[in-house]
C-alpha cells in the first residue's frame, strides 16, 4: 500500500511549524500506524534526512504514549490507541494528515512529540491515597459491593493518553481528572482524602491551563478506554460539596 502523508514538523515549542509532505511506499496492510512511520523514518535515515519524531512505548494499547491526531481525530479512526490502528483501515493511495495533540497544556517538544507532564502534576496534587505501610491487611476484611467495584475499575481503566483533552474544543481535561478522582474516591481506602483530593486535583487542572467542560462529549467519543462522561458529573457534584464544606471550615 502507498500513502501520501502530510506531517506536522516543528523544531521545538517556540519555533514555527508547518505541514510537510512525505510518501509512504510499500506499506504492508497489516502494519500498524506506528510501524508505517518507522518505515518512513528508515527511508529518511537512508537518505540522510531528519526522521520524524513521535512518541511511543508499549505499542500494545496500554501506555497511551502514542499521542497522534490523524485526519483531525485523536488516535485516528475507530476506538483505540494509535499503535492499535492498522493501515488496512485506510484506502490505498489515501492522503493522511498527522499532527500532535493540540492542547495548550501539552507543549510540543519536536514534530509529533508532546510534553504531557501537566497530567503528572495533576496526579501529584491528589491522585493517591495515604496508607500505613508494613502490614498488608486481608483484602476480604473490607467487603465492597460489586457495582462499586465495577464502577471504580471502569474509571481506573483510564491510561492518561490525553486524547480527551485533544478532542475537546475547550482542551478540557475533565474526563481524565474525573476518572482519577472516581477510581480512588469510590473505594473505602480513598474515602479519608476524597474531599481534599477532588479540590486539589481540580485546582491543579485549572492551574495547568486546561479548559472547562461544556458537554460536547468529544472526550467520551475518542477515549480508547471507553471512560464515561458520567464521571465528570460525579466529580462536579463532589467538587461542589467539598467547596461548600471548605468554605465553612469543615475541610482543612
Amino acid at each position: 500500500m502507498n500513502f501520501h502523508l502530510k506531517v506536522w514538523r516543528q523544531a521545538n515549542s517556540s519555533a514555527a511549524g508547518k505541514m510537510v509532505p512525505f510518501e509512504a511506499k510499500n506499506i504492508p496492510a497489516e502494519a500498524s500506524f506506528l510501524e508505517m512511520l518507522d518505515i518512513v523514518n528508515e527511508d529518511l535515515n537512508s537518505r540522510g534526512e531528519e526522521p520524524i519524531q513521535f512518541d511511543h512505548d508499549c505499542r500494545e494499547g496500554i501506555c497511551g504514549t502514542c499521542s497522534l491526531t490523524i485526519n483531525g481525530v485523536p488516535h485516528g479512526p475507530g476506538r483505540g490507541t494509535t499503535c492499535q490502528l492498522y493501515m488496512r483501515k485506510f484506502r490505498d493511495g489515501a492522503t493522511i494528515y498527522i499532527e500532535p495533540f493540540r492542547v495548550g497544556a501539552f507543549p510540543i517538544i519536536r514534530d509529533l512529540s508532546i510534553d504531557r507532564s501537566a497530567f503528572d502534576r495533576v496526579i501529584q496534587a491528589g491522585g493517591f491515597i495515604s496508607e500505613r505501610c508494613g502490614s498488608a491487611p486481608d483484602a476480604n476484611n473490607i467487603p465492597i459491593p460489586k457495582p462499586i467495584v465495577d464502577s471504580a475499575m471502569d474509571a481506573a481503566a483510564c491510561i492518561g493518553c490525553g486524547a480527551c483533552a485533544a478532542a475537546c474544543p475547550n482542551s478540557s481535561a475533565m474526563l481524565f481528572v474525573s476518572a482519577k478522582v472516581a477510581h480512588l474516591g469510590l473505594l473505602p481506602q480513598g474515602q479519608p482524602e476524597s474531599k481534599r483530593r477532588v479540590l486539589n486535583m481540580v485546582h491543579a487542572m485549572d492551574a495547568e491551563g486546561f479548559g472547562g467542560c461544556t458537554n460536547f462529549y468529544e472526550c467520551e467519543a475518542v477515549c480508547p478506554a471507553n471512560i464515561s462522561a458520567q464521571f465528570i458529573a460525579r466529580m462536579n457534584r463532589r467538587y461542589t460539596s467539598a467547596s461548600l464544606q471548605k468554605s465553612i471550615g469543615a475541610i482543612l
